[in-house]
């Protein structure tokens, strides 16, 4: 691919809540042939066996973004919070994984419990309204970006349903995929925080 042609794609940006399928997402887009960033900071464990596939700079968003102009076509994860620290002068194709809240605080609850960390259970009400809010306000803000275009893609139903999840992202993001490779990425044991 010529270096003018890259420049001249958007960037992929892979977002949504903590623990709502962000890292399954960035596992089935590198199964699928395409450029991630990433490293190896954060190791796989038992609460991600496949692994996160984050990127170090991402944290330091708010101070620094000037690395996003060398990010062209390549797929990145950003947790929602961040998003309104992307460059600005940057178009984007973000794929906003969604998760039912209730999977996603019992999700953080086991991984924090894993780690010797007992919280109160009245925080993880409070954190369920805080989360809730914080991803209104997301969706919202997104509506209003000029320079994004936005997939939401249903944590649940990309592992009940890959094919259908990895036919619209192909779709989204307007290129050749392996899909085959994508789907065999999912395994429905790892969704181990069922909400009923």
């Amino acid at each position: 691919m010529s270096e003018s042609l890259s420049c001249s794609q958007p960037v992929i940006i892979v977002s949504g809540l903590p623990r709502s399928g962000t890292s399954l997402m960035m596992q089935m887009l590198q199964a699928g042939g395409l450029e991630i960033l990433s490293d190896d900071n954060r190791q796989a464990d038992s609460d991600n066996p496949k692994g996160y596939l984050e990127y170090e700079p991402v944290k330091a968003l708010r101070r620094d973004n000037s690395w996003l102009q060398t990010a062209h076509g390549k797929a990145v994860k950003v947790i929602s919070s961040l998003l309104p620290y992307l460059h600005p002068d940057l178009t984007y194709q973000i794929i906003f994984m969604k998760r039912p809240l209730a999977e996603v605080i019992s999700s953080q609850k086991k991984m924090l419990e894993r780690l010797g960390q007992r919280e109160d259970p009245g925080s993880f009400a409070t954190f369920e309204k805080m989360l809730a809010r914080q991803e209104a306000q997301t969706e919202r803000w997104l509506q209003d970006q000029n320079n994004m275009t936005v997939l939401t893609v249903p944590y649940r139903d990309t592992v009940r349903h890959p094919e259908d999840t990895t036919l619209a992202v192909s779709r989204f993001l307007d290129r050749p995929l392996d899909l085959a490779a994508m789907c065999h990425v999912v395994d429905p044991n790892l969704y181990r925080n069922v909400a009923k």
